[in-house]
C-alpha cells in the first residue's frame, strides 16, 4: 500500500513543485492547494481506498511539506464529504453505500437539469458556442467506443457533464456538482467495466445539446435528468447486486 500511496502521490509535476525548504514553502500560499490534489487524487485513484487512516505527518512527509498545508488540504476534503478528520490521527477515507450514492444521484439530476436551463436561456451566440463544445466532447465518447476504450469515453463523458456546470453561470452550482460527483467517481470507475455499453449516451448527450442550441429551457432541463436518470438507474442496482457497499 505505501508504495502505491508514494507513486499516486508523488507525480512529477506535483513533486517538482513540493520539493521545497521551509522558507519557500511559507511563501507559497498554494501549498495547500497541492496538498489538497494530491491527496484528493490519491482517494480518487484509490490510492488511498475507503476505509483507509492516513496521519497528518505521514503524508506531509510523502509530499516533502510541513504539516500546515496538509491539514488544511484535509479539512477541505472533509467538507466535501471524501474524508473524515480523526482527532490526532489523521484521515479516514469514506466509503459510500449503495444508498448514499442514490442520494447523490438526487442532487445531481436536480442540479443538472437546472444547468441545462440555464444554458437554454443564454443569448444564441453563447448557446452556439457551448453547444460546440458539447458536441466536440460527445464525439470524443463516440470514437472511444469504437475503439472499445471505456476509460478514454468515460473521461470524455466527465468531461461533458463538467461543462453543463462550468458554463452555466452558476458557480455554486457548478462548486456543489464538482464535490457530488468526485464522491461518485470512485463508484463509476469501479463499474466501468461491469456496466454495459454506454451506447445510449451519446445520443442522451445530443438531445440535451440540441435543446441548449435551441433555447429551449424545458426541454434541457428534462433532457439533462432523464439522461442522468437513465444512469443512476443502472449503476445502483448493479451495486447492490454485487453487494458493493463501501465504495
Amino acid at each position: 500500500m505505501k508504495s502505491a500511496l508514494g507513486d499516486s502521490l508523488r507525480s512529477e509535476t506535483t513533486m517538482q513543485k513540493l520539493r521545497m525548504g521551509p522558507k519557500a514553502e511559507a511563501a507559497k500560499p498554494n501549498l495547500v492547494e497541492l496538498a489538497y490534489e494530491a491527496i484528493k487524487r490519491a482517494v480518487l485513484e484509490n490510492a488511498y481506498p475507503p476505509g483507509y487512516q492516513a496521519g497528518e505527518v505521514e503524508i506531509a512527509r510523502q509530499l516533502d511539506m510541513s504539516r500546515t498545508p496538509v491539514h488544511e488540504a484535509m479539512a477541505r476534503l472533509q467538507e466535501e464529504g471524501l474524508v473524515r478528520i480523526l482527532p490526532r490521527r489523521g484521515i479516514l477515507v469514506r466509503g459510500l453505500s449503495p444508498d448514499d450514492i442514490d442520494e447523490i444521484y438526487d442532487v445531481i439530476i436536480a442540479l443538472e437539469g437546472a444547468a441545462g436551463e440555464r444554458l437554454a436561456r443564454l443569448p444564441e451566440i453563447d448557446r452556439e458556442r457551448i453547444a460546440g463544445k458539447l458536441e466536440g466532447f460527445t464525439a470524443e465518447m463516440s470514437a472511444a467506443l469504437v475503439k472499445g476504450d471505456r476509460l478514454a469515453w468515460a473521461q470524455a463523458d466527465k468531461s461533458f457533464h463538467a461543462c453543463l456546470a462550468d458554463d452555466c453561470g452558476n458557480e455554486r452550482l457548478d462548486r456543489i456538482v464538482g464535490t457530488v460527483t468526485d464522491q461518485l467517481h470512485r463508484a463509476r470507475m469501479f463499474t466501468l467495466n461491469l456496466r454495459p455499453l454506454p451506447t445510449l449516451s451519446a445520443l442522451e448527450h445530443q438531445a440535451l445539446t440540441d435543446a441548449i442550441r435551441a433555447g429551449d429551457a424545458d426541454r434541457a432541463n428534462q433532457a439533462a435528468r432523464r439522461h442522468r436518470q437513465h444512469a443512476r438507474d443502472q449503476l445502483v442496482p448493479l451495486l447492490r447486486q454485487l453487494n458493493l457497499s463501501n465504495l
